[in-house]
């Protein structure tokens, strides 16, 4: 299977190819302006938000429906919730323990995609969820979330920010992933940002000479091509500045700091995903396709107790959805539906590519999920 959670390649190539401005795509148009009005270079996060996330035009900002199963569904991949409910079952017990633990009763949900990690929560909680709030930029997948999560009535909201004090659990199933890098390219033994400029009528690669610089020194004198996290790092750091109890589980690809910047993964991350299909150009097409780079832990669980967070736990899907009762929740009579659910935690498929990481804030307790296999130590 050919899609974003099975078949991406950690060490993407992505050389400093140029891409034709296709004038069927009215983004290119808002791109070629924003490179202008920034002085003719912008650096890759800001393009990679405006790809993303520009009102009416970005990926996530626009009608196409992303997320699905089969390419013939018009999707472009597919995430655990949609690859089996079990997924949703399983997170579940996980917080349904956390909602007890921290003495809340609201979940939120960030980047909530289609509704259905939504949907399985809500359904297997019950009345433990008192409410159950969504933030997602996207209008479009808001209508989608209204219509698939309309049976829970007034009990699912949306917000476009946090409170000032909250009290609940946070989850959020790949949402640091969509989050924008910077790129950081050493090339002859000297370190720049990647960015966008355009020549002639064409978006191309562009570096400048940066004091920014990976958290980690990359032995060797190799050309080296990866990314750093601030806003990913800066989105935990806002958790933690308005979360008064509660705890967060956050579960996307990525690695700890010593895999994510080994000498070996000397061209980077970032990957686009269209189609049920990869490809490592973030160039072509923008605002057709999905961009992600996979997550540095080790960042996220710095910012997290830098901002005073407790790090609850880290280990891979596959502990996590095991140790949450997975396995007891397949279905003997069912080989098709056990056949997805074994993709959750298959160490080929998601089990071992994705990791879970908890979060918390005010309760002394031990989350079931990292039972067994907490890689904490690891980060």
């Amino acid at each position: 299977m050919d899609n974003k959670r099975v078949s991406t390649n950690p060490t993407i190539p992505m050389p400093p190819t140029e891409t034709p401005l296709m004038p069927d795509n009215p983004l290119l148009d808002r791109l070629q302006r924003d490179i202008e009005a920034a002085g003719g270079w912008l650096g890759f996060d800001a393009f990679m938000a405006a790809a993303l996330y520009t009102p009416g035009l970005g990926y996530y900002a626009n009608d196409s429906r992303k997320f699905g199963t089969l390419p013939d569904s018009g999707s472009d991949f597919v995430t655990a919730p949609e690859m089996s409910p079990l997924f949703g079952q399983a997170l579940a017990a996980q917080l349904a323990q956390a909602l007890e633990a921290t003495g809340t009763d609201e979940l939120w949900e960030f980047g909530a995609g289609s509704g259905a990690l939504a949907q399985q929560l809500l359904s297997a909680l019950g009345e433990r969820v008192r409410r159950y709030t969504i933030v997602d930029l996207s209008g479009s997948l808001r209508e989608r979330q209204r219509q698939t999560l309309a049976a829970f009535g007034d009990r699912v909201h949306w917000a476009t920010e946090l409170p000032e004090r909250f009290s609940g659990v946070v989850v959020g199933n790949e949402v640091l992933d969509a989050m924008p890098v910077q790129l950081l390219a050493r090339v002859g033994g000297v370190w720049h940002e990647r960015g966008v400029a355009v020549q002639q009528g064409q978006l191309v690669w562009a570096d400048r000479p940066t004091e920014l610089r990976p958290p980690l020194d990359i032995e060797g004198p190799h050309d080296y091509l990866t990314e750093i996290h601030p806003q990913g790092e800066a989105f935990v750091r806002t958790l933690s500045d308005h979360l008064e109890r509660g705890a967060i589980f956050l579960i996307d690809y990525g690695f700890g700091e010593s895999e994510y910047y080994h000498p070996q993964r000397h061209m980077g991350t970032v990957m686009c995903h269209r189609g049920h299909r990869a490809d490592s150009d973030p160039l072509a097409d923008p605002g057709l396709k999905d961009i992600t780079a996979h997550v540095n832990f080790t960042g996220i669980a710095l910012a997290a107790q830098e901002a005073g967070l407790d790090v609850l736990g880290y280990t891979t899907q596959a502990h996590f959805l095991i140790n949450c009762g997975l396995p007891g929740l397949m279905p003997a009579d069912d080989p098709g539906a056990r056949s997805m659910a074994l993709k959750l935690i298959a160490e080929h498929e998601m089990g071992e590519f994705f990791k879970v990481i908890a979060l918390g804030r005010g309760a002394d307790w031990a989350p079931l999920g990292f039972s067994h296999g907490d890689r904490t130590h690891r980060l």
